[in-house]
Formats: C-alpha cells, structure tokens, sequence
C-alpha cells in the first residue's frame, strides 16, 4: 500500500513538472517533421456544399420526314450510337425523283418557248425597221418633190394646188412615221416583257429543280450530329407523311450535368448559381439552370449547365462530384486549412521564421473548404503552423530542430 501511495505522488509530482514547464517556459523545441506548413498566398477562397450528378447529353434532335414517301429501309435502331452524316432510314425515292422528271420536261418547253419568242423578236424587229426605212424613204421622195414644184412655180410651170397637195402627203408622212416609232416601242416592249416572263418562269423552275434535287438527297436521314437514337416512330414499308417525327436522337456534340443534392440545401439551389464540377482531376465552372421544384428521395434534382459543354472527358452516364459555390472571394490572401485554424474571426498562429516559430495574431475573413481567408496579420509568403500545436501552443516562440 506504502508502495502504491508513493508512486502515486510520484506521478502527480511529474505531471505537475511537465505542466509548469510548458506553461511557464518561454522557448519549447519542436522537430521539424513533426507538423504541417502552408504558405500564405493570393488565390480564391470558396465555400461549397457537396453534390452529385450524372453527364448527359445537353439537348435532343428531332428528325421530321422531309417529304411523303415511304419508309423503305431502317439502317439503325433505337438504342444506336451514330457519328454525324451516318445513315439512319433510307425512304423510297421515287415519289421525288418523278418530280424531278415532270419539272425537267416542264424547263425543256419553257426553253424552247423562250428560244421561239427570241427568234419572232428578231423577225419583228425586222419587219418594224424595215417598215421605218420605208416610211422614211418615202418622206425623202415627198420633199425632194416639193423642192422641184417649189422651183417650176417660180418660173410659172406648176400650179399652186399641186404644190398644196405634196405638202399635205409630207405632212401625212412625217406623222405616219412618227405614230409607226411609237407603236414600235410599244411592240419592243412587249416582246422584252414576254421574253422577261418565260425567263422569270424557268427561274422559278430551276429552283424548284434545284429543291427537289436536294431533297432527294434528304431521302437518305442522315443523323445531324453524333448522337444516340432514342426514338424511331416508324417500321420498313410503312407509308408516312410529309414532316412527320421519325428520330428522336440525343446530341453528343455538347453536354450537361443532371445533379441531386440534399434536401437540406434546397433553398441554396437557384438557377444561375456557380458550380464546380470536379472532373478526373480537373475543375469545369458551371451554372445552376433548371431546378426541379419536387423533392424526391430527400434529394433536390437540378441541370448544371457548363462553360466547356463540349469539354473531351465528358461523356454519357459519366459520374462526377460537384461543389455548389455558396460564398467566393477572388484575389484575397489565403491558407490552406488545418487544426490550428479556428472558425473565430482573430486568433493566433505560429509564424515560421527560419529555424524559430513566433506566435502570430491573424484577422480571418471567408473560410471555406480548402483555404482561410487572411485579412490581417501575414502577407504572401509567411509559412504559417496549420497542424495541431497542442504541446506548445502556451509558448511564444518555439526552436524548430
């Protein structure tokens, strides 16, 4: 019992010693390996809440008929990943290729319609400079025979009636001629006007021609984009109008996260709030968009829309961990996080300075999930203590070994 009683107060007597030593004794040492430096440095302080989400395709592509036919082949069923331009339903040209025949056959008459009026210009044109000369001719004939009565009335050889009278013809004349110019241009522009007709007719043919050419080429549904068919409304042989829903296809092109988190955050999800979206090692930014306002399972389900929507690693049904920015600070002075970080707004912290750690008081703003903000008390570069300092931490400065 006496034994006992001895070691007892042997203990207390050596816990006592230990207990005044770290309290009362101003330089404690510490091995080098024995706890944890960061270094004070400007970056971004952010505060998240955890959630999950799966990779899907951004959008769905709808593939309507482009025109009535019918369905004579099916290349690729529901459930088949495509690559952009590959064949999909092969629909029975025919009906579009008749088309094409008919409009042909149409443009040859047209042509040949426009051939004949251009030559029945060139003839008229003819005629009306022909009649014109003639007009003409005879206007010189009336004046040069007015001139020779002029002269034998003067010497007394022709009487003043007869010259009366060719003047009255060269009058008549010079109108008809000018009443023949006028009707000449009228003509003229008759035949252009029928000429600009028949070609404004086979223009709008050859487009037509040119239309049904292309979508001929549309008989063969080719998938717009790489994709997975997710629909097909439609069996071989069948007979389907013009734009009726036949593909119903994802869009692998671009990408979006379908995420859930718990329903205790459902009053922190809002669409256009930032997201973070850890990828194989590498962070993708996002925004909240779509929320679904129904809890199921205790979950809030919402759409993450991405900067890099188009980003390589992602993929279908691929499983990636997202943090929810509640609270950022950009360009701020910061520490990663460890024991000797505390929620309070000012505490003290161990300074590394060389071989000796100096307590330091430091001001703290944003904490968030991997650095503290520093708004006070250490600048860029400082190496500060974030592991636990509980065997020293009464001590002002400690000898580093």
């Amino acid at each position: 019992m006496k034994k006992i009683l001895i070691l007892t107060l042997t203990g207390i007597l050596l816990a006592a010693s230990i207990f005044l030593l770290v309290k009362y004794v101003p330089f404690g040492k510490i091995n080098s390996g024995e706890f944890e430096i960061s270094t004070v440095e400007m970056g971004s302080v952010i505060s998240t809440r955890k959630a999950e989400g799966t990779v899907e395709p951004e959008s769905e592509v709808l593939i309507l008929s482009p025109a009535s036919s019918i369905i004579k082949k099916i290349v690729r069923d529901v459930g088949s990943k495509v690559n952009s331009g590959e064949a999909i339903i092969i629909l029975d040209p025919s009906p579009v290729q008749e088309q094409i025949e008919k409009i042909n056959d149409q443009l040859e008459v047209k042509r040949n319609s426009l051939r004949k009026n251009q030559l029945n210009a060139r003839s008229i044109r003819v005629d009306l400079a022909y009649n014109v000369e003639v007009k003409k001719l005879k206007i010189a004939s009336l004046k040069s025979e007015l001139a020779d009565q002029e002269q034998l009335l003067d010497v007394g050889g022709i009487s003043t009636a007869k010259i009366d009278k060719t003047r009255q013809e060269l009058t008549l004349a010079e109108k008809d001629l000018q009443t023949i110019n006028t009707r000449n241009g009228i003509r003229l522009q008759q035949l252009e006007t029928d000429e600009l007709g028949l070609k404004l007719q086979i223009e709008i043919q050859e487009k037509e021609l040119l239309t049904q050419e292309m979508l001929l080429e549309k008989m063969i549904i080719r998938a717009p984009s790489a994709g997975i068919i997710l629909f097909l409304d439609g069996k071989q042989g069948e007979k389907i109008n013009r734009d009726k829903m036949l593909i119903t296809m994802s869009n692998l092109s671009n990408f979006k996260i379908l995420a859930v988190t718990d329903e205790d955050n459902s009053e922190l999800i809002r669409t256009g709030v930032s997201v973070i979206v850890d990828l194989d090692g590498e962070e993708l930014e996002g925004q909240v968009g779509t929320v679904n306002p129904v809890i199921k399972n205790k979950n809030v389900e919402f759409d993450v829309y991405m900067s890099e929507s188009n980003h390589w690693k992602l993929r279908p049904n691929l499983t990636v961990h997202l943090r929810i920015v509640m609270n950022r600070v950009d360009s701020v002075q910061r520490v990663k996080l460890g024991p000797s970080l505390h929620r309070s707004s000012s505490f003290d912290i161990y300074k590394v300075e060389g071989d000796v750690a100096t307590l330091q008081n430091i001001s703290t703003g944003l904490q968030g999930d991997i650095y503290i903000e520093i708004i006070s008390g250490a600048v860029p570069g400082d190496q500060l203590i974030i592991s636990d300092v509980t065997l020293f931490r009464n001590k002002d400065q400690v000898v580093i070994y």
